[in-house]
């Protein structure tokens, strides 16, 4: 059969890291073996299941370079044969399939209350026994539980386990094995008629006809109970059906990612999902990069920087390690710092244009001066920054100043005490003065000037002149940052941008004070 895999993930929160990593590999193998990606919407769960999140995690899957030949989409060119793909659209099937376990006698009517199984669990947890179902309607005669459920008793489904061990190949953990003294007989259909997991997934992936089930090992302990149920489907009479044969796909099982402190990644460890990532300026290239190599190497080498094309030709799961994936932030921010150096500049400023405007930095349209500006405000500041949202504050060096907060400064008061420090800044201000504008070149002219004036070099002519301009002694290049300051004072904004001339003015005057 060709290769066909799955993402089903289920629309009740955003699409965080550990389940992007799961598309990404089930995608990247479906693409290395030409076979089918399939999405599925596992939605069920009513109370926490929105639409909201459904649209959202499909725009986080494209955002991040992945696409589907079947899915839920209402597009003419998605859909698929195996449709419908929400799992709340197949609750007849899930009911049809129960009726016909049960009428061949490897599922069965369970009348136990909540109150009586939660009494039973609680005398099993205090024995020191497995936590299952005691079995109790198990050996109730059927024609009993037939008339009992049509006089209309509450029941649920279960499924009849067979007294033997469930074992599989997975293709990252080699063989596993359970007792089906761990399993018990799972539930198929609450009495509420609503699938439980680990029957829909079975009858989903048996009829989607996937091969592949590449899925976060937290899901291995579900495997033998959904082993139980390709069974007992597959022992079904043929015309009961649909013509599936039931095969057990292969199983896969990824390892968990871990957060820097090795615990289980989660909220605690910072931004985690794709649309936080996203609005943090996150290139979706880096990212996709970055998830590729938690758990995944490739061979012959230590190569890093794949792009996705790459990936798919270099993507097998026998790379892929069993051993706990770290999440490092500071490799992500590595990666993305290459992936920015490497994009379109256009590209760059479309993705920070509106990160600006968030911060009040810029107005809601931007004219072509303005982009043209703010394109050499990114350039200068992108080499600072791990992402497009640390932007904002870089910038402001060019978007706020206050004269009186320099001077205050205990690290520039050391600078400003310096010999020589206020003949410096002085003989700058006169040279300023004789130009309406700074240009890059009457900038150096100016300093060129001063050097020889002042006798002043170095650290000493320097740093009290970006302190009187930027009000640090440190920072970007004041060559690159002084043409960016004269053509912002220019511009309509909602902050105006304080010119050199503006500055060294205000300086000044706070200097004397």
């Amino acid at each position: 059969m060709a290769v066909r895999v799955r993402f089903a993930p289920s629309p009740t929160g955003e699409l965080h890291v550990g389940n992007a990593r799961t598309a990404l590999f089930n995608w990247l193998y479906a693409r290395r073996n030409r076979g089918v990606f399939v999405l599925r919407i596992e939605d069920t769960d009513v109370e926490r299941s929105e639409a909201r999140y459904e649209g959202q995690l499909m725009q986080d899957l494209r955002w991040l370079g992945l696409d589907w030949e079947e899915g839920p989409d209402h597009l003419p060119d998605r859909g698929g044969a195996y449709g419908p793909y929400r799992q709340s659209e197949r609750l007849a099937l899930y009911q049809r399939y129960a009726r016909e376990l049960i009428a061949a006698g490897s599922a069965y009517y369970c009348f136990c209350s909540p109150d009586e199984l939660e009494k039973d669990r609680r005398a099993a947890q205090a024995a020191g026994r497995q936590q299952i179902y005691s079995g109790k309607c198990r050996a109730l005669p059927p024609a009993e539980a037939i008339s009992r459920k049509e006089a209309g008793e509450t029941a649920s489904v279960r499924l009849r386990v067979p007294d033997e061990p469930l074992r599989f190949e997975d293709l990252v953990s080699g063989t596993v094995e359970f007792s089906p003294d761990v399993i018990g007989d799972p539930i198929l259909l609450r009495s509420n008629g609503t699938a439980a997991y680990n029957y829909a997934v079975v009858i989903d992936d048996g009829l989607m006809q996937i091969t592949h089930v590449i899925r976060g090992d937290d899901h291995i302990s579900n495997t033998p109970r959904q082993m139980a149920v390709y069974h007992a489907l597959a022992r079904l009479p043929s015309p009961a059906t649909d013509g599936c044969d039931w095969r057990l796909p292969q199983f896969a099982h990824l390892s968990t990612i871990l957060g820097p402190d090795h615990t289980r990644l989660s909220k605690r460890h910072g931004v985690t999902s794709l649309a936080h990532f996203r609005e943090r300026g996150i290139l979706p290239e880096a990212l996709a990069n970055y998830l590729a190599l938690l758990g995944w190497a490739p061979s012959g080498g230590d190569r890093e920087i794949f792009s996705l094309p790459e990936l798919v030709e270099a993507f097998s799961l026998e790379q892929v390690s069993r051993s706990p994936a770290i999440f490092d932030p500071v490799k992500l921010h590595w990666m993305n710092r290459h992936y920015l150096k490497q994009s379109d500049p256009e590209r760059v400023l479309d993705l920070a244009i509106p990160i600006f405007r968030a911060a009040g930095q810029i107005g809601e349209s931007p004219g072509e001066d303005l982009r043209r500006w703010l394109r050499g405000v990114v350039e200068l500041l992108l080499p600072a920054v791990d992402d497009l949202s640390q932007l904002p504050e870089q910038a402001r060096v060019i978007f706020e100043y206050d004269a009186a907060a320099s001077i205050a400064n205990d690290e520039n008061q050391q600078v400003l005490a310096e010999p020589g420090a206020r003949q410096v800044i002085e003989g700058f201000a006169e040279q300023a003065q004789q130009d309406e504008e700074l240009t890059v070149e009457r900038f150096r002219a100016a300093l060129d000037h001063v050097k020889k004036t002042t006798r002043q070099k170095g650290k000493s002519l320097f740093q009290p002149v970006r302190i009187a301009l930027t009000g640090s002694p440190s920072g970007r290049q004041l060559d690159r940052l002084v043409p960016l300051l004269e053509a912002g004072s220019r511009l309509e904004l909602p902050k105006p941008v304080k010119s050199c001339r503006q500055r060294l003015m205000e300086f000044q005057q706070a200097w004397q004070r």
